[in-house]
């Protein structure tokens, strides 16, 4: 029998290790990549859990997506329905990473099929006035296609 790694593998070494045991059963090759742990008693345990997530991790799959910061609410899907009172709530989420404060103000613009909101600042007027028509010409042509 061949000897067991001292810490578990991860990464390329885990990958080359698997292919090299490949006609292993599955719980000697976790054991000998290094997952697994020995009980007061002597009795070793293979981890075939964290086995899979470090293979998962190794080929670049991310088994959990990255949590909400405070461990609350539900995560960002950049899409909002109207709701009952007509009203289209945005959230903190977004706010906040748009480092917006209480009080910021944003003109309405609406276009063919969308809104735009458009931050109140005097430093981003001469930008802002430049996109416009950028918008407003898309908007000429998508409403000449139809």
């Amino acid at each position: 029998m061949t000897e067991t790694a001292t810490a578990p593998l991860t990464g390329k070494a885990l990958l080359a290790k698997v292919k090299e045991l490949s006609s292993l059963p599955r719980r000697e090759r976790a054991k000998q990549c290094g997952y697994y742990t020995v009980t007061k008693n002597n009795q070793v345990r293979v981890n075939l859990t964290d086995f899979y997530d470090a293979l998962l991790s190794a080929r670049g799959i991310p088994l959990s997506p990255e949590a909400p910061k405070d461990g609350r609410g539900r995560e960002p899907t950049y899409r909002v329905s109207v709701h009952q009172n007509g009203q289209i709530v945005i959230g903190a989420t977004y706010t906040k990473a748009m480092g917006l404060k209480p009080g910021d103000e944003f003109e309405i613009k609406l276009g063919y099929k969308h809104i735009h909101l458009i931050q109140v600042d005097s430093d981003k007027k001469e930008t802002q006035l430049e996109l416009d028509t950028e918008v407003e010409e898309e908007d000429e042509e998508i409403e000449e296609d139809e």
